[in-house]
Parts: C-alpha cells; structure tokens; sequence
C-alpha cells in the first residue's frame, strides 16, 4: 500500500496536537510544507494551530492569507479569518466584506446566524441583523438557538413585541420545559400586553405649565 505524505503529516500533528505539544505539532506541519506549499489542507491546520493553540494571531493570519493566494474563494480559510477578525470593531469593515463573500460563495442558515450576530454585536445594525436571522429561520427552521438568537433581538434592541411573542411562542413549541424562554414569555405578556392580548399602547407624557 502506497503512503500519503500529506496524511501522515496531519495525522501526526493532530496527535500532537491531541497530547499537549502544539510546538511539536506545528514543526510536523511545516517541515511537510516545505515540500508541498501549496497543501491548502494542511496549512490552514497550520493556521488553527497558531491561532487557536499557540496564540500567534499574526502568524496565523499571514498562513492564511497565504491560502487565499493560492484560492481566494477558500471558504475554510474565509471562515478562519472572519471568526478572528469579527472580534474587534477595528475590523468591522474587512470583517463585513469576508462576510458578504463568503454568503456569496457558501450561503448557509449558520453563516446567516454568524453574520446577524455580528451585525448585531459590533455594527449594531439591529435591522440588518433581524433580516439575517430571519433567512437562517427560513433555510432551518428546526434550529433553536436561531430562534433564541432572533428573539433576544426582538425584545431588548427592536422592541417588537409581537414578533418576540412568535418566537417564544415556537421556542416553548421546541421546548416545553425551557424555563428560562418560559419566564422571559411570561414576563413579555405581563408587562407588554394588555388582558385582550394586544401590546400596550405608550402613554403619552404632557408637560404641565
């Protein structure tokens, strides 16, 4: 049987990496490359290993722009760096072009989730981020923590009640026995609407003179 360099190299690094020595994993990895450096599979290892085990952001990244040279519609390595880059609001706006990228490239109801997180989170785009929750809903509906995701926009940034009412609605559908989607329904019902289940209406404030 014929061996596969390129398989053994990762083998044994993620072994490596497994048994507490992301040093030694990371060396295996690089002595391969320099053989084969346009191995994308195992240069983004190489990349996770230094972002993820070894702290070396900047490395890191450089491993991974060096991927998207090679293939710069490389959806692993896209991910890679978005994940990183969304982080920091000093990146937003190369965060949210990777972003409109790889919707692009790989549209999918947890990269709809991903971005309406990040939409929400670090450009406080409170619509833009109902929009993307709202696709990932569509595409898997079966997905609690999408519903979750919506339903704490809804009630502390949008203010829709009767939307965040739905959404606790099919929450408590997934699960009867959340009690904290229970209590958060209550809560909702007791203090947003009105005995004939409408949201209440504002009270309008006079200024006396």
């Amino acid at each position: 049987m014929t061996s596969d360099p390129a398989f053994e190299a990762s083998s044994k690094a993620k072994r490596q990496a497994e048994s507490g020595n992301p040093v030694g994993a990371a060396e295996t990895l690089e002595n391969y490359l320099s053989t084969d450096p346009h191995n994308i599979k195992l240069r983004l290892q190489l990349a996770q290993l230094h972002l993820y085990k070894l702290d070396s952001y900047d490395y890191g990244m450089m491993q991974l722009d060096i991927i998207l040279d090679l293939d710069p519609d490389c959806v692993d390595a896209l991910i890679a760096q978005v994940t990183v880059l969304s982080k920091y609001k000093k990146n937003n706006k190369e965060s949210n072009e990777k972003f409109k990228r790889l919707l692009e490239l790989a549209p999918s109801a947890d990269m709809y989730n991903m971005y309406a997180r990040f939409l929400r989170n670090q450009i406080i785009d409170f619509h833009g981020a109902a929009e993307y929750y709202e696709k990932a809903i569509a595409m898997d509906p079966g997905r609690y923590e999408f519903h979750q995701n919506y339903a704490v926009l809804l009630l502390n940034d949008l203010k829709d009640y009767e939307k965040a009412r739905s959404e606790l609605e099919i929450m408590l559908d997934m699960r009867p026995g959340d009690v904290m989607a229970k209590n958060n329904y209550d809560k909702l019902l007791r203090t947003k609407f009105d005995k004939n289940g409408n949201v209440k209406k504002k009270r309008l404030a006079f200024l006396r003179r």
